[in-house]
């Protein structure tokens, strides 16, 4: 083979490549896959973890704030609908009711109670004196009464008032909060295994475990009956549950647990609704 044929035989060779590489490129027909940024968790996990139902029986390991935190709803409100009190002990297999389901009443249903209160109109005769001062109190003053027990505030053991928020880790935020059906419910700060995560401001640990789906190793605070915070993702978790913990204390390390990278995903939940962090945490 001559020198010019040589020459000849790799220019070809080199053509017919990139024409191939050309043709790769423009035989793509689907997407390249989305990948969400940062490593953080996907979307779709953390909204597999959400209940919907309107009942949910109780699984090992969680607790009642742990199931209002996936519901997105104030653990006050789940307590009162299946009369639960402080500290709202719950057992696994325990049937819950998350929310009243919408009954309306038949036509037939109707139409017999407004029989039964047409047969109940008399003249209504006046109520001797006597029997006032034997029920202890007029009749108004009585459904008054009823009406008042029937609304039972509960205690509040915490202030509503939140102060000195203090950021709970080192770092960059690596993705932000998003009001979006299925955004990011809090926000996602980077840094290196074993960081110190510490507790956001003074408050009770309501959940230490890894029972939601998305979240990894999980800790969950109630700063007071109004505010929780919520710190992911940990390697290790050094707090146990209905313990006292103050602003700033460790309370985990950090880690990848139920995530693509080493980070903090961190949430801040306002009467069971998720809200920006950012608006709390004093600037950096």
């Amino acid at each position: 083979m001559t020198l010019a044929n040589f020459h000849q035989t790799i220019t070809k060779l080199a053509i017919c490549i990139v024409i191939s590489l050309l043709s790769a490129c423009g035989s793509r027909n689907a997407p390249a896959p989305v990948v969400e940024g940062h490593g953080a968790i996907p979307l779709s996990q953390r909204v597999k973890s959400s209940i919907k139902a309107t009942e949910y029986y109780v699984k090992k390991g969680e607790t009642l704030y742990s199931i209002a935190w996936r519901s997105n709803t104030d653990v006050r409100q789940i307590a009162a609908l299946n009369r639960i009190t402080a500290p709202y002990n719950i057992y696994p297999g325990q049937k819950i009711i998350l929310a009243k389901k919408s009954t309306q009443p038949s036509k037939n249903v109707a139409s017999t109670e407004s029989f039964q209160s047409k047969r109940n109109k008399v003249v209504k005769k006046p109520v001797a004196q006597t029997k006032k001062q034997a029920y202890g109190g007029n009749e108004s003053e009585q459904k008054t009464n009823i009406h008042s027990t029937a609304k039972v505030i509960p205690a509040k053991s915490f202030s509503q008032k939140v102060t000195n928020w203090k950021w709970p880790t080192k770092g960059k935020v690596i993705a932000s909060f998003s009001s979006a059906l299925q955004g990011n419910k809090g926000i996602d700060i980077a840094g290196n295994r074993g960081d110190k995560i510490k507790a956001t401001a003074n408050g009770k640990v309501v959940y230490a475990g890894s029972a939601l789906r998305g979240y990894g190793k999980l800790i969950i605070i109630k700063h007071n009956d109004d505010y929780l915070s919520a710190y992911a993702h940990n390697d290790d978790i050094l707090v146990k549950e209905q313990q006292i913990v103050k602003a700033g204390e460790i309370i985990a390390k950090m880690g990848d647990t139920g995530s693509q990278r080493v980070m903090l995903h961190f949430e801040v939940r306002f009467r069971g609704k998720s809200v920006n962090p950012m608006k709390y945490l004093p600037k950096k």
